[in-house]
């Protein structure tokens, strides 16, 4: 046996070992939670919530890595919440695979993402072309408004995605390889029946961007709304996505509405990343919308959703934020003894983390390399699939506060000016938009 015949094989055993231990390892998650932990972070999904039908992502893994239940969470002491999380955490992930086994399937860090498939930048054509003999398919792609050469590739059948990333980083060494990572919600809205869309004229040029589910037709979103999905089934209403856009552009003057964004009016540009693709919430999606806000000149956008470092998404947001466009992001619900979480976590990024109503930190809320502000994440209303309004939770609240008020302010300096000092470290400059909660 030759190197390379050993290196496979090793390459073949090791893998065997990850994925026969991958499995257990996520569900024995489910028992870091004290009794009952289960039921109260995990509710039941709604019937056909997770075999293709409906907004898979975002109106049913939102409630699953959200923490629904949220009375308790602040007397929890600091192990046991840690625990909690990870158990939500776990039981997310590993419910995507178990339902979803055939679309997704774990990276190389063990992070999910869409089955089969590698992106790869700066890989020239003689690395393309050994990669086709390789057995890869290629597709070459550029990506609207921001000028970048994507190359997705198509894994051999009877490859796993771990194994295939090291082969092409071993094949192309000079490009950068990487998952088609997946991005989870950082919040759980109230579910409800409407499946409008909303949608009342064109947007122009400075609208707030939306990257997230569609968005439904809602009384209190009156202003102009354009939406475009870039997964299949997109852009269809969810309930995250709907609540994320009232508190931007909410208009609570409007008849029966009863929720006022940061900016009432604003208009919105809708990315719909989601869809009815159980891999939705991909890297290869964001970074998608991200071109096409970009190309439209959205003057800022945020984006409530959290994952890994992924080298395709962190190159697109460096090259939307030298076109000057602004991103606002959500730090998630994984508590702080989680790793970092992206795109937060990017420093061309304004990363928000969320407050209760006594303007405490959320303990659920996660950690970003840096945070830049707070806002409300909790003890707070925004608009439902049923025309009307319902509790929300998580830092994903938090995000749309912040972007409504850079629409509103138009630079980070006027945020700092208004931001309200918290109570102490992690707050960044402090709190903004401290009484939009629509509690009233």
């Amino acid at each position: 046996m030759d190197d390379f015949d050993a290196e496979k094989a090793g390459d073949d055993r090791r893998e065997e070992t990850e994925m026969r231990w991958t499995r257990p390892l996520l569900i024995a998650g489910l028992w870091l939670a004290a009794p009952g932990a289960q039921a109260q972070l995990l509710p039941a999904p709604a019937a056909g919530a997770l075999n293709g039908v409906g907004q898979i992502v975002p109106d049913t893994f939102d409630q699953l890595g959200g923490i629904v239940d949220q009375s308790g969470l602040d007397r929890l002491s600091p192990a046991r919440l840690t625990d909690r999380l990870a158990a939500a955490r776990a039981a997310r992930i590993d419910a995507l695979l178990r339902q979803h086994g055939d679309a997704v399937e774990l990276d190389d860090r063990r992070e999910p993402a869409r089955r089969g498939i590698i992106l790869l930048t700066g890989a020239d054509a003689a690395a393309i072309e050994k990669l086709r003999a390789a057995g890869y398919g290629v597709e070459r792609i550029e990506a609207e408004g921001i000028d970048m050469a994507i190359t997705r590739l198509t894994v051999p059948d009877g490859q796993s995605l771990a194994r295939a990333l090291r082969n092409v980083r071993k094949i192309a060494p000079k490009a950068q390889a990487s998952a088609d990572n997946l991005y989870f919600p950082s919040g759980a809205a109230t579910e409800g029946r409407s499946a409008t869309l909303a949608g009342q004229g064109s947007v122009g040029r400075g609208a707030a961007g939306l990257i997230d589910g569609g968005v439904a037709a809602h009384p209190a979103l009156a202003g102009a709304i354009e939406q475009r999905g870039f997964v299949a089934g997109a852009p269809r209403a969810s309930a995250h996505g709907t609540a994320v856009a009232s508190l931007i552009g909410g208009n609570d003057s409007v008849k029966g509405g009863g929720v006022k964004g940061a900016a009432p009016g604003a208009p919105l540009l809708v990315a719909d990343v989601y869809g009815d693709d159980p891999a939705g919430g991909s890297s290869f999606a964001i970074v998608r919308a991200l071109g096409w806000m970009a190309a439209r000149g959205a003057r800022v956008v945020t984006i409530s959703l959290v994952g890994p470092d992924n080298p395709l998404l962190a190159g697109a947001i460096r090259l939307v934020r030298d076109k000057g466009v602004m991103l606002v992001a959500a730090v998630g619900n994984d508590g702080p003894a989680a790793p970092p979480a992206y795109p937060a976590s990017y420093p061309q990024v304004i990363a928000v983390t969320g407050v209760d109503g006594r303007d405490r930190l959320l303990p659920e809320a996660g950690r970003a390399a840096h945070v830049d502000f707070a806002a409300p994440g909790a003890d707070m209303m925004a608009a439902d699939m049923d025309g009307g309004r319902g509790k929300v939770r998580g830092t994903s609240f938090a995000a749309p506060l912040v972007a409504g008020r850079l629409m509103a302010g138009g630079s980070v300096e006027a945020l700092r000016r208004e931001a309200k000092p918290g109570r102490g470290k992690g707050y960044g400059a402090g709190i903004l938009c401290d009484t939009c909660r629509n509690m009233d």
